[in-house]
């Protein structure tokens, strides 16, 4: 009985199934994802082995410069996140511990790779729109084929789009839009030209710089998270249109005083 144990030998019993709980809780499964800065693609090149833009029925440029799309990767959707994994990520900066739920879409692996399979088809058709649209040209004349493996999600939208305007079109006086920079970019697009946010821009922030990049196209609704962690070095231009991202990379690459910043 506790009543013929000395205080400490209590405090000891009392404390042991408290000790047994957080141990069990430290591998119980969490809900939620670690994600990190993932690789970054050059939309204007190639892709293991296969261009990324291809158009027919139109003549295309030689480009130089790059537009590099980012992305990050999480823990796979059906991989056990523990409190020690929650608390050994939390203060990283290289890191950001995400529900589950936020990260992935669906109840199973397989319906999780087919709503990110179908979110990139969707962002490769608007991708295509926008931009034929913003052009002035047929979609019924220019195909255009967008091909990216391994990447999911429809947030390298904005990036598909200034590929395909900048392959068929340039800035429109025969230079580049990308100034022979290397510009890196994240953002939803639909047909119309609107530019969406898609969450993750620190870590993306961290995969463009690691990869070269100078200027960082911002959804303007998270300018305030970019601007907490961008480096010096990274430019950040808020977008929340096609048309006024075309117009910053313009002026950026023309040298005027007119580019937004966050």
């Amino acid at each position: 009985m506790l009543s013929r144990l000395t205080r400490p030998q209590a405090l000891a019993v009392c404390a042991l199934p408290l000790v047994a709980l957080l141990a069990t809780a430290v591998f119980v499964p969490l809900p939620f994802s670690v994600a990190q800065p993932g690789p970054t693609a050059n939309v204007l090149g190639s892709s293991k082995g296969a261009e990324v833009i291809t158009v027919s029925g139109a003549p295309v440029r030689r480009t130089s410069g790059q537009l590099r799309m980012v992305t990050i990767v999480a823990t796979g959707p059906d991989t056990k996140v523990t409190l020690g994994d929650v608390v050994g990520n939390w203060f990283r900066t290289d890191r950001a511990v995400m529900p589950h739920d936020a990260v992935y879409t669906g109840d199973t692996v397989k319906e999780i790779e087919k709503h990110n399979v179908a979110q990139m088809q969707q962002s490769q058709d608007a991708a295509t729109q926008a931009a034929l649209k913003y052009l002035g040209l047929s979609s019924d004349k220019v195909k255009v084929s967008l091909k990216l493996a391994g990447v999911g999600g429809p947030s390298a939208g904005l990036l598909f789009t200034l590929g395909i305007i900048d392959k068929l079109h340039g800035d429109g006086s025969g230079g580049d839009l990308t100034g022979g920079r290397t510009i890196a970019g994240t953002g939803t697009i639909d047909a119309a030209g609107e530019v969406g946010a898609v969450g993750g821009v620190a870590l993306k922030l961290q995969a463009a710089h690691r990869d070269g990049a100078t200027v960082f196209l911002v959804p303007k609704d998270e300018c305030a998270d970019a601007r907490a962690v961008a480096p010096k070095s990274l430019r950040l231009v808020p977008v929340t249109t096609l048309k006024g991202a075309v117009n910053s990379l313009v002026a950026l690459e023309k040298g005027k005083d007119s580019v937004p910043a966050c």
